[in-house]
């Protein structure tokens, strides 16, 4: 791809249209937009701009659209398949300031917000009305909702209320020429005509950018339960996960954290909260939430008389807010505690539920095969299993050769087994060689027409999803 350096006439047009504050030139902030928290790749932008309104964007990016000036939408920075890098430099468009709730409907369960919010503050904001927004990604603290919608995110609670896909009701975006527009209506139900709300949702800032949501809301429940579950073997763990399901029981969260996951989170936070026996290869952590404590403690005795049927260790039943929020704590920090341990890679990968014990074999197999080692963890209520592949020992040469091939083995058998490359953290620009195990030659087409009708200049985060 080709595009236009920025010059300075062009920071001209953008401090006229924005503002000086708004135009940034400087390093540190050019610095900041360069990369996420994808690996260690740095791709810095010749400019960051920080745009208020959608009228802004739209003038943004028609310039950008007449001048070949590359956009890429940055929300928070806190991606895992590098979707947010300006791989060919150009404008960084960060959403930081549009972050405001525009309207809370408490009439009709519903928000409309812009953005730049952070996901944990707009659910403490609805949960102060006692409303509920389920979607809660790990980085639920610093993400944007707006890199949510981009990415389709999910999380721990998804196997119960499901994935941002399934509270977004209406969009307004930015087209890469200029145009604004609303992409659906404000209603539970809507079968006018194809569903661009659901084609812009999970599609990477490769279509339009998204300046406002309309998102449905739940009411808030008022009760949860929190086991933790010490196996000692990691398969019987995962089959575990779909007897419980089997039971007839829907845990609002059902984690999976094998060993060396769960080590690395302990000695990452120094946490207490804990203790490994050395004979424990993996824990399952699993909520249980509703109205009526009754009922929830019921279930909690059934999930304990299921997992009793396995090699298990005395089960772990979080009695305070503190004790919950440790646990938590430490599910949620397992991928930046690797992290901190050495290079690696994240694979996100995702399969039908009762083959996730088949998948961990052969992540395990392949692993020695190739020589890597793998920390795996992850949503098991549906299936989503974050492979977290370390450098450790590796040489470069095996690092950046021969493991290519292994991460390819290891997608070819999770699309065998019914499954599919990403659950929640997309394409972007990590997983882009690996399209071609998921789609055939006339799907992966299909798409390219999609996005040439939607950016025929291709201006708008170029370089993501699609092998140029």
């Amino acid at each position: 791809m080709s595009f236009k350096k920025i010059t300075t006439i062009d920071i001209d047009y953008f401090i006229q249209i924005l503002g000086t504050e708004k135009v940034l030139t400087d390093d540190e902030n050019r610095s900041r937009c360069a990369s996420d928290h994808t690996e260690d790749f740095h791709f810095k932008p010749e400019l960051v701009l920080q745009a208020e309104t959608a009228e802004e964007i739209a003038a943004i990016l028609s310039y950008c659209n007449e001048q070949n000036i590359p956009v890429t939408p940055r929300g928070a920075g806190t991606g895992l398949s590098g979707g947010a890098l300006p791989l060919f430099g150009g404008v960084s468009l960060d959403m930081r300031r549009m972050n405001k709730i525009i309207h809370l409907d408490t009439e009709n369960f519903q928000v409309t917000v812009e953005p730049g919010m952070i996901t944990e503050v707009l659910q403490n904001a609805v949960k102060e009305k006692g409303l509920f927004y389920p979607p809660d990604p790990a980085s639920k603290g610093s993400c944007f909702i707006g890199g949510n919608i981009a990415e389709n995110s999910g999380g721990p609670r998804a196997v119960k209320y499901g994935v941002v896909k399934d509270y977004v009701l209406n969009l307004e975006v930015v087209m890469p020429n200029g145009d604004i527009m609303w992409t659906g209506a404000n209603v539970l139900k809507n079968a006018t005509g194809y569903n661009l709300t659901q084609l812009i949702v999970g599609s990477e800032g490769t279509l339009c950018v998204v300046t406002k949501i309309v998102l449905r809301l739940i009411p808030a429940v008022q009760n949860d339960l929190l086991l933790l579950v010490p196996f000692r073997n990691a398969g019987e763990a995962c089959k575990a996960v779909n007897a419980i399901c089997m039971a007839g029981i829907t845990p609002s969260a059902l984690e999976f954290m094998e060993r060396d996951a769960l080590e690395c989170a302990i000695q990452y936070y120094q946490s207490s909260a804990v203790t490994l026996p050395d004979d424990i290869q993996a824990h399952l952590l699993i909520e249980l939430d509703g109205n009526y404590l009754e009922q929830l403690y019921k279930e909690a005795e059934k999930i304990a008389e299921i997992v009793a049927q396995y090699d298990i260790d005395e089960i772990l039943f979080a009695d305070t807010a503190e004790q919950k929020q440790s646990l938590w704590k430490l599910r949620r920090i397992v991928g930046e505690a690797v992290k901190g341990n050495s290079m690696y890679k994240e694979e996100d990968t995702v399969v039908p539920r009762a083959e996730l014990p088949q998948l961990l074999e052969c992540v395990k197999l392949i692993g020695k095969k190739y020589g890597f080692k793998s920390v795996c963890y992850g949503h098991a209520g549906d299936g989503n299993l974050h492979v977290n592949i370390v450098k450790g020992d590796m040489s470069d040469d095996d690092w950046n050769n021969t493991l290519p091939i292994g991460i390819r083995e290891i997608f070819t058998e999770v699309v065998k087994l019914g499954g599919t490359i990403s659950g929640e953290h997309g394409i972007g620009l990590v997983q882009k060689s690996y399209l071609d195990i998921a789609f055939s030659q006339q799907q992966l087409a299909l798409m390219q027409s999609i996005k040439y009708l939607f950016d025929p200049k291709g201006i708008l985060n170029p370089g993501k999803i699609f092998v140029a």
